[in-house]
């Protein structure tokens, strides 16, 4: 099993000093309290916004704290695009909030500073592109503010694979290598029916995840069908046929009362499992995920991943949380560096990349394209256990669908709430 060769480019030890003359925001703020940030800028990529540290350091010391930007992640086409050729990284330095207006920055620009990067070498091993102080004024003779940061490109294969349809059409699921390669790996089987779930595969664990707190009793247990969306599950099978992972709804998709939509409040959850023992029916949790729908300007999917311990849900650890546009879709990632959160961040037990599928919007066809960092697989049935994640984020899209609309006949155990 051979990973695809990616490479990411990390910008870390941001921090700025400022001549003592200049007063960006205003006459009466002094330039040691002025919010700085700044946007870091390659052709076709996203852009990046960091906030950077004021420094007090002298001379080439470096910064007493500093920042770092979330990366650019290169995957194997833009490498196959960019052989031969570099790639400028430009940094632009701003004062005052983050933020735009009408598509522009809205602080003020102190400077820019642009390197020239070959990405190439890193695909085999790290490659130092910068560190320390540069310039961001273009007149020697006078003093201008001065930016420290350390770029470095390194490698990061990861495993791809990818559905070859929908979750819930419980489709055949391929390793992509190179350009052309797409090799069976994973089958996966998709059932609505609990009746069927319970007695083939929850039997052994749901009595001890419900006295750790797993599983809770809703209102939404004695409601009409259609007003609950419970028992699905994706179980993973490796090429033997053998189970190796599934993800479970143990918490069923409930409206809160008087809407249509999954709230925040009472959110529904999947546990994701692995094979415990040798018998094809005792799992063992090792992720829970919520979900529901979010309310606000922006119409989203919210979710939270923690991974779950022996100790049980008091001592699970929160390693990803966020948004999905409903609309557009998105990539769910689990990325130590994406984390703005300090204190998820600090909480954290990953290092860097660990996994993204692609979600899409709702209605539209899915089929999830999942990226796994080799250092967090070791055998074939741990990256099983990712690709059931990325299908109960991608089914949650469905169990979080507003009540008011129907569900396609695959999600259904019943046909109250399906399309003919």
């Amino acid at each position: 099993m051979d990973p695809c060769p990616f490479v990411r480019l990390n910008v870390d030890s941001l921090a700025l000093k400022l001549p003592h003359a200049t007063r960006p925001a205003g006459q009466r703020v002094h330039s040691s309290t002025t919010p700085c940030f700044c946007q870091l800028k390659i052709k076709n990529f996203p852009p990046q916004t960091s906030i950077v540290n004021l420094s007090t350091s002298t001379g080439d010391s470096p910064p007493e704290s500093s920042t770092s930007a979330p990366g650019f992640h290169v995957d194997p086409t833009m490498l196959r695009r960019l052989a031969g050729k570099t790639v400028a990284l430009r940094v632009s330095v701003y004062t005052g909030r983050m933020g735009q207006t009408c598509g522009v920055a809205s602080g003020k620009l102190l400077g820019r500073v642009q390197l020239n990067i070959d990405l190439n070498s890193a695909k085999a091993q790290s490659t130092a592109i910068h560190s320390g102080w540069v310039k961001l004024g273009k007149d020697c003779d006078k003093p201008s503010a001065r930016l420290h940061l350390t770029v470095r490109a390194e490698p990061d294969p990861r495993f791809v694979f990818q559905f070859g349809g929908e979750p819930e059409c419980s489709p055949v699921i391929f390793q992509i290598q190179g350009r052309d390669i797409r090799q069976p790996v994973f089958s996966c089987k998709f059932s609505a029916d609990r009746n069927s779930r319970n007695r083939s595969l929850q039997s052994d664990y749901s009595t001890i995840n419900n006295n750790r707190g797993w599983m809770r009793t809703l209102s939404g247990d004695t409601e009409k069908p259609w007003r609950e969306r419970k028992g699905w599950m994706i179980t993973i099978h490796d090429l033997s046929g053998s189970p190796v992972a599934a993800a479970s709804m143990i918490t069923p998709f409930v409206p809160s009362p008087g809407t249509d939509r999954v709230s925040r409040s009472n959110p529904g959850a999947w546990l994701i499992l692995r094979p415990h023992g040798f018998s094809i029916s005792s799992w063992k949790p090792w992720g829970r995920l919520e979900a529901w729908r979010e309310r606000g300007p922006i119409d989203g999917l919210g979710y939270k991943f923690e991974l779950v311990t022996d100790n049980g849900p008091s001592s699970s650890i929160t390693i990803a949380e966020g948004t999905l546009s409903v609309k557009k879709g998105g990539q769910f990632c689990i990325d130590s560096r994406l984390n703005r959160d300090s204190g998820l961040k600090s909480r954290s037990p990953v290092k860097g990349f660990v996994t993204g599928s692609t979600v899409e919007g709702e209605g539209k066809v899915s089929k999830p394209v999942v990226q796994v960092g080799v250092q967090h697989v070791t055998c074939m049935a741990d990256a099983a256990l990712f690709v059931a994640l990325s299908a109960a984020i991608d089914l949650s899209m469905d169990a979080c669908r507003l009540f008011s609309h129907k569900l396609r006949k695959e999600l259904c155990h019943d046909e109250q709430n399906c399309f003919s």
